[in-house]
Order: structure tokens, then C-alpha cells, then sequence
């Protein structure tokens, strides 16, 4: 019973310690990875402004940084979402993103007045590329095969060293007791076992003559299916515009009018079109952060 008091003193006074940052920190937030892209973009200001202020290392740092990891963990499974045709399970992916959200937070500067839905994206989209870039180069094959590449290093060179330099797939099956298909999958798993570099040299005529790198012959990515991808998700939200705001998108980005040249199109001032604009794009991010 005296134990089961003392549990129950303990959680009361965890709780009215969270409580008591929380209050001293910004708002309370009760359950801040519910919070909606709007409000959560709102709040993040606010902590952002009471971090600032704060020492850290302090339940009340600590608990401001936590609230605003919480609230803009959509921002992360928005970017994730890219990323899901890579093979990789999506929470290892969103965990991934995370860390450079943090990495955002911790270095995001709120004096410079910038958004940071805009300064974290990048963040996260890098943390995603470096962790696909840093983990799918090699070429995983199973144990079993992985034991199959040494017996058959083994037996090649006993081969070799009884007088036979080029052993067949049937002398090596036969070395080592087993059925030539399985032979035959081994040596397929050692020629995927060690990567090539791609700055070694295309040979020809034997050798004699260069004729380029590996390099040459590896394509890029385009980045016109990253814009395509883009539009993709864009386009419902252009058709919720009004016929105003989609004909300064359309002068805008379609004809690559200048600011100046679609005021005298439409007869606005140059100032009233930079409003609409950056009105309109703000609609799209609100919209495309929400469907995230």
C-alpha cells in the first residue's frame, strides 16, 4: 500500500513538473502529434520564440524542443512519403526524416523571420537521401551463399594447386559434394559480393586501348520526375483556386512573366500582384501540408 502511495507521489509529481514547464515554456499541448498543419505551423512560432529565452538542458528547453519535434512530425511523413517506391519500410524512413528534423530545429534561427516549414524540408530531405545513399550501395546476399563464396575460394585454390588453373563448375561441384546448380548459384553471389569502382576504366582491344570510365555510362537521376511528382499532388489543389488566382499562376510560371508584365496584363500595380501571389502560394502550402 505505502509503495503503491509512493508510485502514485511519484507520477503526481512528474506530472505537475511537465505541467509546470509546459506553462512557463509556451503553451500547454496536450497531445502535439494531433495537432493540425495549421496550428501546429502557429505554435511553432511561439516555441521557437520561447526557446530562444530558455537555458538548455532545462526541463523547460527540453520540453519546448519536444513539443515542436512532436508537432512537425507531419512535416517529416510528408517527405517520407517521396521516398516510399525505395524498398525500405516507411517507419525506418520517418525515423530517418526525423533526425534532420531535429537537426532543423536545432539550428533554426527565428530572428530571420523565415518559415520553417521551408528551412526544415531540406533538412529532412537530406537526412532521407544521405541514409538511402550511406546503406543501398552494397549488394546483400544470403548467409548461406555468403558461406558457399569462401568453400568455393577454398576449393579453387586446391584445384588450382593440383594442376588444374581453370576449374570447371563441374570440378568445383564435384570438389565440394554438391549439385552444379548450387554452384552455379554461388559463383552468381560472388560476382555481386564486391563493387566495382566507377571510375575504373573501360578497356578495349585488349586492353590497349581506354575508351572511358564505368562513370560514363551510369545515367542521372532526372529531376523533371521529381517535378512531375510535384504537379501530380499540385494539381487538385489548383482546381480549388479561384480564376483569378490560377491566371496568375498561369502568367506566372506558364508564360514566366515578371511581376511588372502580368500587372499591365491584368491592371494591377506590381506591389497588389506580389500580394495575390504569395497569398496563393500560401493556400497551396496550407493545402499540401494538410493532405500530408
Amino acid at each position: 500500500m505505502a509503495a503503491a502511495q509512493a508510485h502514485t507521489s511519484v507520477n503526481r509529481s512528474d506530472r505537475d513538473a511537465t505541467y509546470e514547464a509546459a506553462r512557463s515554456s509556451g503553451p500547454l499541448v496536450e497531445d502535439a502529434q494531433r495537432v493540425a498543419p495549421k496550428d501546429a505551423r502557429r505554435l511553432s512560432k511561439l516555441f521557437f520564440e520561447r526557446l530562444s529565452d530558455l537555458e538548455e538542458g532545462t526541463p523547460k528547453h527540453q520540453y519546448a524542443r519536444n513539443t515542436l519535434i512532436e508537432m512537425n512530425l507531419t512535416l517529416v511523413r510528408y517527405v517520407a512519403r517521396r521516398f516510399r517506391s525505395r524498398g525500405q519500410e516507411m517507419e525506418d524512413i520517418v525515423q530517418v526524416g526525423t533526425i534532420g528534423l531535429i537537426k532543423a530545429i536545432d539550428r533554426f534561427d527565428v530572428s530571420l523571420e523565415n518559415e520553417f516549414t521551408t528551412f526544415a524540408i531540406p533538412y529532412i530531405t537530406g537526412e532521407i537521401k544521405r541514409f538511402f545513399r550511406d546503406t543501398t550501395w552494397s549488394v546483400h546476399v544470403p548467409r548461406r551463399l555468403q558461406e558457399l563464396r569462401v568453400d568455393l575460394a577454398q576449393a579453387r585454390e586446391e584445384l588450382e594447386w593440383r594442376g588444374n588453373p581453370e576449374p570447371s563448375v563441374a570440378d568445383l561441384a564435384a570438389e565440394l559434394g554438391l549439385a552444379e546448380e548450387e554452384v552455379i548459384e554461388g559463383l552468381v553471389a560472388c560476382n555481386g559480393y564486391d563493387a566495382g569502382s566507377i571510375d575504373r576504366p573501360i578497356e578495349a582491344g585488349g586492353g590497349k586501348q581506354q575508351t572511358g570510365l564505368v562513370a560514363d555510362l551510369i545515367g542521372n537521376e532526372d529531376p523533371a520526375l521529381a517535378l512531375a511528382e510535384d504537379l501530380q499532388a499540385l494539381k487538385p489543389h489548383l482546381a480549388q483556386l479561384d480564376e483569378r488566382e490560377r491566371t496568375l499562376l498561369e502568367l506566372r510560371f506558364g508564360s514566366e512573366m515578371t511581376q511588372t508584365e502580368i500587372g499591365k496584363e491584368m491592371g494591377l500595380s506590381q506591389m497588389h500582384v506580389s500580394r495575390l501571389l504569395t497569398r496563393t502560394y500560401a493556400t497551396l502550402r496550407e493545402s499540401l501540408l494538410a493532405e500530408a
